[in-house]
């Protein structure tokens, strides 16, 4: 497994806050690691699924795939404390078997998006199937730095220049998903991964479900994070702006309260100094006692031949 080196060691302090509602459907079939709770959360690892094949399909998929790949990470800790895209490719191995295992041979497979943050001493890793988000939003800049692309064939078509942004909104095919995880695919879907290090603190990292986006732009989304509240009142802002929505919408708001970065080895290269010292010390003691050794014997030297 190659391991990536990286410039410096970050710890990270973070405040995460979640929104999962049934939107008007009767069931929920997106998942979220930590589970949904009213309470805000801390911790370095997030997870939002958001599943589809119909109701029991859509359900067991996201939550197969929520639990597997949480609780393999969680098992499988490294000890130089980074992560990067060999360790995610591994729990993500581990999901599809799960998923395989759990199929059920109906013609209309289950499946379901992924999105996956993981805070290490390298850096935020992200990753993303489907059209599942994830946004890098710089409240005191009122900027998005960053915005997974989705995997969909409305953004294809866009991209292609063969559909404007407005026409995807009313398209019939705005919800067709060019990737996703299905149980016992020929082709497994890989995700796009990267690893944030521009942060700060006060960042944001926002993940969600499609269903939150149905009647908000991006410059929407700034302007609620960028907003001079607290962050359980933005969360209660963004669920009025989306309590109209019909699909079920989820969302992580996960806030880095503080980042400190430290030069890799540092420890090291004091004790290495501090040796060095004890070395250098330890010699220069040496020299002393030698030359007080010489001048005492010419002193009894030059005593003897006084004397004679």
């Amino acid at each position: 497994m190659t391991r990536q080196k990286y410039n410096c060691q970050m710890k990270f302090k973070t405040r995460a806050y979640s929104i999962y509602e049934l939107g008007q459907r009767s069931s929920q079939e997106d998942s979220l690691y930590p589970p949904f709770s009213e309470k805000p959360s801390s911790g370095s690892l997030f997870i939002l699924c958001d599943g589809m094949g119909g109701h029991a399909a859509g359900e067991v998929a996201s939550q197969t795939v929520c639990a597997t790949i949480s609780r393999y990470v969680e098992e499988h800790p490294r000890d130089d404390g980074v992560f990067g895209e060999d360790d995610f490719k591994a729990a993500l191995d581990a999901a599809y078997d799960a998923l395989d295992a759990r199929d059920t041979g109906d013609e209309k497979k289950m499946g379901t998006t992924l999105t996956f943050v993981k805070f290490h001493e390298g850096g935020c890793f992200i990753a993303h199937i489907g059209d599942s988000r994830i946004y890098h939003v710089r409240p005191s800049a009122r900027q998005i730095l960053y915005v997974t692309r989705d995997h969909s064939l409305v953004n294809d078509l866009i991209e292609l220049g063969e559909m404007t942004p407005q026409e995807a909104k009313s398209s019939r095919q705005k919800n067709v998903i060019t990737r996703a995880m299905q149980p016992n695919e020929p082709r497994r879907s890989k995700a796009d991964c990267l690893n944030l290090t521009d942060l700060c603190e006060g960042d944001y990292i926002y993940m969600c479900s499609d269903g939150m986006l149905e009647e908000m732009e991006d410059h929407e989304l700034v302007n609620i994070l960028s907003l001079p509240q607290s962050d359980s009142k933005k969360i209660d802002v963004l669920k009025g702006a989306t309590k109209d929505n019909r699909d079920n919408h989820s969302a992580v708001l996960i806030r880095i309260l503080s980042l400190n970065e430290e030069e890799p080895n540092r420890l090291g290269n004091a004790t290495n100094e501090s040796n060095e010292n004890k070395v250098f010390f330890s010699k220069s003691r040496f020299t002393l006692f030698v030359l007080a050794l010489l001048l005492l014997l010419a002193i009894a030297v030059y005593l003897l031949l006084v004397w004679r």
